[in-house]
């Protein structure tokens, strides 16, 4: 697989100039993982960033400020990155990424390998987002039902996002599912003034 397909293969994030970094960034280290045999590797690094940037409101405001300089991004990206033991391979991605002043796309490069790496495995990519974090057994059977809906395996990651009210959104491919309260309080103001 060369990197001129990954992009391709991760069409169904969102789109925009940030998507298509991400994709880009997503294409080439899939690409490395998998000229490497670090594919599992790389996912669980990647799962373990994911959950450091849902978890730390500091941390994603760390990625998307223009206020730190390239040199301050990678010191601290080499910091995080060592304190999570993730691999070679990853560190020297975020490495490039901090140089490039590319880390307020990492959250949706993290995504857009997600999808590629569900691609590669004939599997649809699925990501549930919760206001308070799932346990094995709500992942479990949270997969199970997207599974028997879409008719295929599924690689589901999950984040948690405090400011969803409650319930669940869950994005199947490019398809979003809404069952957060949040979104059917903003459609009751947006009825309400209307009114």
């Amino acid at each position: 697989m060369s990197a001129g397909h990954a992009p391709a293969q991760a069409s169904a994030a969102a789109s925009g100039p940030v998507a298509g970094i991400a994709r880009r960034y997503a294409g080439a280290l899939f690409d490395l993982a998998l000229e490497a045999g670090a594919i599992e590797a790389t996912e669980k690094d990647l799962k373990t960033l994911r959950a450091a940037i849902d978890a730390g409101a500091d941390f994603r405001s760390f990625l998307k400020s223009p206020v730190y300089g390239a040199e301050d991004q990678m010191r601290a990206i080499t910091a995080i990155a060592d304190k999570a033991a993730l691999s070679s391979l990853t560190k020297n991605f975020l490495s490039l990424v901090a140089k490039n002043r590319r880390l307020f796309a990492l959250e949706q490069m993290t995504a857009a390998f997600f999808a590629i790496l569900a691609e590669h495995r004939g599997e649809m990519s699925a990501e549930a987002t919760s206001a308070t974090p799932l346990n094995d057994e709500q992942v479990k059977r949270l997969r199970t039902e997207i599974e028997t809906i879409v008719g295929k395996a599924i690689n589901l990651t999950t984040r948690v996002d405090p400011d969803l009210l409650g319930g669940l959104v869950v994005k199947v491919g490019s398809t979003m599912v809404d069952s957060s309260l949040k979104t059917k309080l903003n459609r009751l103001k947006s009825v309400m003034k209307e009114a």
